[in-house]
């Protein structure tokens, strides 16, 4: 059958023709996606979601002109032989390459981190906006950098773009088949439906609309119709399957870079140093005014002696949205250098990890070592007060003045982390576990104080990052579970979880006989003298896969948390 599959192919290639193609751009991020369903298929016939994967083409950002060969990339390790056609992108169809069909030595790579799922079905619904984050990363550049031989800086320059298109592994006609949405569009045109008649859904709507351009670019339209429905294999081939990541002409940010970054929805306090070279009384004292959006923070009775300074803060509590805000300082007495700065807020709720599978693979993993980030664990500052000593003449006229000390007040932060198989894991033992099952986290963070609680804020974010992933790429925001100078986190709950766990999903690779370590970072404990924060870690014992307490395969999700087998 195989056989006659390809030749029948390779006869109706003869009968190519030239058609147009439409290309995607990022880097700002020039993509979208939809599709739903999978729709029919056979045991001769199907296609399993998660079976994806992207081709990646670096061109001229003028010209569209190749830089280097087309990559291909998938998540998947392939052991069957693969039907595919010779690697051209959508900009070399459009030129009038033809279909050429090859049976076997087909050359992809598996990335070290997680693509996101391209294609959506029911139980794997894909995310635009992850697909576009994980592409314009900093990581995705170095990956496409080293498998095209180009070089990194040369690569995010401005002079070239990423064009990326969905490629889909599919079953047909008892054929293990890897194909783009242009490729398959452009077979099913010659094969007179055939293709189509057999996986509808799958090869003009999962495919086709994975991916498509939200503007023109090289040449190529933007996608304005429907995102859920069938397309035809001439609107495929003109207009669908298709980004582009481009690292040039970026918008430029409204505002210059950030002076300060705070997280969204947060307690945090905004400081500055007021300097005075005259002293400042009860009877005269200074005044700082704080505007933050559309809100007035007034410091008023600011005493100090002459050439002096006080630190002088607000305590104030974020949007709920990423934003950058102007802050403005005026002063009513003195001098301080922090007249008009920038506060950057950002989510780190935006990049949480994949869902591992069941096929993921890393053979070339190395155990990274634990990031050495900045801590700060402790801070001291002082509030100046004045008092009046008298000092009363044979008149009985008070000639005294006022003398000053000052209060010093310190804060420290210290903070510890424990790293379990999830209770469900039927096969733990203390902390030994297997690959492929959940671990939970505690993380405890404790901070000490001699000042008023409006000198100071408790720590209120934690930020879990994985060695599958170099400990970079992708993090886990933590729920904080409870509040006070006793903080404690949690993963929140895994949307990939059946019982809705918190937790967070070992991947079945990672290697046997080793430590598997989960690093946090604990923050947002801001004091005037600036954020505390502690970084720590801990592991649990990896000694096999969950498929060692398997007797027969069932699905991995259900393997994985089948707690009431």
């Amino acid at each position: 059958m195989k056989r006659i599959f390809w030749h029948i192919l390779l006869f109706t290639l003869l009968l190519t023709l030239v058609y147009p193609v439409q290309v995607f751009a990022a880097g700002d991020g020039n993509m979208d996606g939809g599709g739903s369903e999978m729709g029919q298929g056979t045991a001769q016939n199907f296609w399993s979601p998660g079976n994806d994967g992207v081709r990646i083409t670096v061109v001229n950002a003028e010209t569209g002109e190749a830089a280097a060969p087309s990559v291909d990339f998938s998540n998947k390790s392939f052991s069957k032989p693969i039907f595919h056609f010779e690697k051209h992108s959508k900009l070399d169809y459009r030129a009038g390459a033809a279909l050429n069909p090859i049976q076997g030595n087909y050359l992809y790579h598996i990335p070290a981190a997680t693509i996101p799922y391209i294609m959506t079905s029911n139980t794997h619904p894909a995310n635009i906006q992850a697909i576009r984050q994980y592409f314009c990363s900093e990581f995705a550049a170095k990956m496409i950098s080293d498998a095209t031989g180009l070089e990194y800086e040369t690569l995010i320059g401005g002079d070239y773009k990423l064009v990326i298109e969905p490629i889909c592994y599919f079953t047909y006609q008892g054929n293990f088949c890897a194909m783009t949405a242009t490729e398959a569009a452009m077979y099913n045109q010659l094969s007179g439906g055939a293709l189509v008649s057999m996986l509808p859904n799958v090869i003009q709507k999962n495919l086709p609309l994975a991916i498509f351009l939200e503007k023109d670019d090289l040449g190529f339209p933007a996608w304005t119709g429907p995102t859920n429905e069938r397309v035809t294999d001439e609107q495929i081939i003109a207009a669908l399957g298709i980004g582009i990541v481009s690292y040039k002409d970026l918008p430029a940010p409204e505002i210059e870079a950030p002076d300060v970054v705070y997280r969204v929805d947060t307690d945090v306090i905004t400081s500055i140093t007021l300097n005075s070279k005259r002293r400042l009384t009860p009877s005269s004292p200074g005044k700082v005014t704080f505007y933050i959006k559309d809100r007035t923070y007034r410091v008023t009775n600011i005493v100090m002696p002459s050439y002096s300074s006080q630190v002088v803060w607000v305590k104030w509590h974020t949007p709920s949205t990423p934003q950058d805000i102007r802050i403005r300082v005026s002063v009513s007495s003195g001098n301080t250098s922090e007249t008009e700065f920038i506060a950057r807020i950002e989510s780190l709720d935006e990049n949480p990890p994949p869902d591992p599978q069941a096929t993921d693979t890393n053979p070339r993993f190395t155990m990274p070592s634990l990031p050495r980030d900045s801590q700060k664990t402790s801070a001291s500052w002082s509030v100046w007060y004045a008092y009046w000593v008298s000092d009363f003449c044979d008149e009985g006229h008070d000639h005294g003045d006022w003398e000053y000390d000052a209060n010093y007040y310190y804060a420290s932060l210290d903070g510890d982390m424990e790293l379990w198989p999830d209770d469900i894991v039927p096969t733990a033992s203390g902390k030994n576990m297997k690959s492929g099952y959940g671990v939970k986290e505690n993380a405890n963070a404790r901070l000490s104080s001699n000042a008023p609680s409006s000198h100071y804020t408790t720590a209120q974010t934690a930020v879990s990052y994985f060695s599958e992933f170099k400990y970079q790429t992708y993090w886990r925001l933590l729920s904080r579970r409870q509040n006070g100078l006793n903080s404690t986190f949690q993963f929140k709950e895994n949307p990939y979880s059946t019982y809705n766990r918190n937790v967070h999903f070992s991947p079945v690779w990672y290697p046997d006989h080793s430590d598997y370590t989960v690093y946090t970072r604990i923050i947002d404990a801001w004091t005037p003298a600036g954020m505390l924060s502690v970084n720590v870690n801990d592991s649990v014992d990896i000694n096999g896969s969950l498929f060692d307490d398997w007797v027969r395969p069932y699905s991995f999700t259900y393997m994985r948390e089948a707690w009431d087998r």
